[in-house]
């Protein structure tokens, strides 16, 4: 199959059109951050770095850490975002851009996503490291696509449906994360759970200001979901669409967030800087 150019967009310098990069440009172990800035804050930690670009809210920077070569990409807020990104990283090292053809021998990538969340355990402190195990999406992203979830997936994704009750037209779906991605992470440092993602930050993650919204006990039923030793650690807005789509095409995926609230004792940190870094070099040492 040839994917024409309305379906596989490229720029007039021939990258793929949002991110703005060539496939030698990329390691296959790849840190996403939402951040455009945390991206140097990674790259702060390199030995070196040998490339860095940005178009929009997407930056890299490609180098070494203890002389393992690694990118760190933004891929900005939602999973809307990380659409664009998982695909078109895809592309990079699975589609040949010249002859617009898939390749003959297709690659993995390692997809570590480094973020911020709030936490819906009370016991859980701020700046916890939470690593999720696996990730339930109140996003749309995966249902646009042909995916098929394993029989574990679906019957935690039915569990907490069946427990929180959401308003019927909002449709969810759940991706446990690689294991092998996970078990590199994994600690006594961390926290491990399931990850809600959601569409928004306010309305989607049970928060009301002056609009009223249909979720605003949402925050409440997650905290005390429970199933076959199953519970939900935490908030974010990315993990659910990274988990779906990059699993589906071949990719292993895992997320390790810094919990900067926590919503049942309503906590927010005073200064998480500090800890994020601590964050990144753990993940840098693990990976």
């Amino acid at each position: 199959m040839q994917y024409p150019p309305s379906e596989l967009v490229l720029n007039d310098k021939g990258l793929v059109y949002h991110l703005g990069l060539s496939p030698h440009q990329i390691s296959l172990q790849i840190i996403l951050v939402g951040d455009q800035d945390r991206v140097d804050l990674v790259a702060s930690f390199f030995d070196n770095v040998e490339h860095s670009s940005q178009y929009r809210e997407f930056a890299c920077k490609t180098g070494t850490y203890n002389g393992k070569r690694i990118s760190v990409i933004s891929t900005g807020i939602g999973t809307d975002n990380i659409d664009i990104t998982i695909n078109e990283l895809d592309a990079l090292v699975n589609i040949d851009l010249e002859s617009r053809e898939d390749k003959k021998s297709l690659m993995s990538l390692d997809l570590i996503r480094i973020g911020t969340c709030g936490i819906l355990q009370p016991d859980a402190p701020i700046h916890s490291y939470i690593l999720t195990t696996y990730a339930f999406g109140l996003d749309n992203v995966a249902h646009f696509y042909d995916i098929q979830h394993k029989a574990d997936e679906v019957a935690l994704n039915k569990a907490i449906n069946d427990y929180i009750n959401l308003p019927e037209q909002i449709v969810t779906y759940t991706t446990k994360a690689t294991s092998e991605l996970f078990n590199k992470l994994s600690s006594e440092k961390t926290v491990e759970g399931v990850t809600v993602t959601s569409s928004g930050f306010y309305g989607p993650q049970g928060r009301q200001l002056r609009l009223k919204n249909s979720t605003v006990a949402l925050g409440d039923k997650l905290t005390t979901f429970s199933y076959e030793g199953h519970k939900i650690t935490n908030f974010e807005m990315e993990s659910s669409a990274l988990f779906a789509l990059g699993k589906a095409m071949g990719h292993n995926c895992a997320t390790i967030c810094l919990g900067i609230a926590n919503r049942p004792t309503k906590d927010f940190s005073k200064d998480y800087h500090p800890h994020m870094m601590g964050l990144i070099e753990y993940v840098l040492d693990r990976i």
